[in-house]
């Protein structure tokens, strides 16, 4: 459900917002911040397939040692369409092709198929990650009021958008901050101690990849 992460001795932490199939923006961002695959660690809010033409080389990230993503609502989206209860149903998988899992056809239904596979278990709901002696939260969508009840599976973690929709400053109690995608945002938005940060790639061709360190230093200051 949840996976803990100690801070980075070694190198630099970033986290990136729904990349959706964009292999090349990411590439491109990751080269302009001199990212080192070594020593530095990108946390993703989920959401790596669906609506780009390279989602199957996107889902791969996740099997890669330096990637850490947690599952978004396209993942599970996925999930439906080819390994959940419903896998081959006609509702399923229309849900999946309208919310832009077409990329699967040209692909492979198979191969993407086999990805996910591999790639769902290394994509926790939820992630929680030190940075400079703070506690900084991941999830996809909508994180609960309170951040020690992540541990019980919600919709809203994955499609949830009530906060954003009222302008919900509530803080979340329990941890310093939480990084969301899911909602697109012009820029990147604070509401409270959550940051939001799709900033709409698949469409806009804005990738918001923003340094762990960096976004802490604006908490509690």
């Amino acid at each position: 459900m949840i996976q803990r992460h100690g801070p980075n001795e070694r190198g630099r932490d970033f986290i990136v917002g729904d990349i959706h199939g964009q292999w090349g923006l990411l590439h491109d961002r990751l080269n302009a911040v001199g990212f080192d695959r070594q020593r530095d660690r990108l946390f993703s809010v989920g959401d790596l397939i669906d609506r780009g033409a390279d989602s199957l080389q996107c889902l791969s990230l996740a099997l890669e040692p330096w990637f850490y993503a947690v599952r978004g609502n396209h993942e599970m989206l996925a999930y439906d369409a080819l390994l959940g209860e419903e896998r081959g149903s006609l509702k399923a998988r229309d849900a999946w092709m309208i919310n832009g899992g077409t990329w699967a056809l040209e692909a492979g239904l198979a191969e993407a198929q086999t990805m996910l596979q591999q790639a769902l278990p290394y994509m926790p709901y939820a992630r929680e990650i030190a940075v400079a002696g703070k506690r900084l939260g991941i999830v996809h969508a909508e994180p609960p009021a309170d951040w020690r009840d992540i541990v019980t599976p919600s919709q809203d973690q994955l499609w949830g958008r009530t906060r954003i929709r009222r302008g919900d400053e509530t803080s979340v109690s329990g941890i310093d901050a939480v990084v969301v995608g899911h909602t697109i945002v012009e820029r990147p938005l604070w509401l409270g101690n959550v940051h939001y940060i799709d900033t709409g790639a698949f469409a806009t061709g804005r990738l918001t990849l923003i340094e762990a360190r960096t976004l802490m230093s604006s908490v509690g200051s």
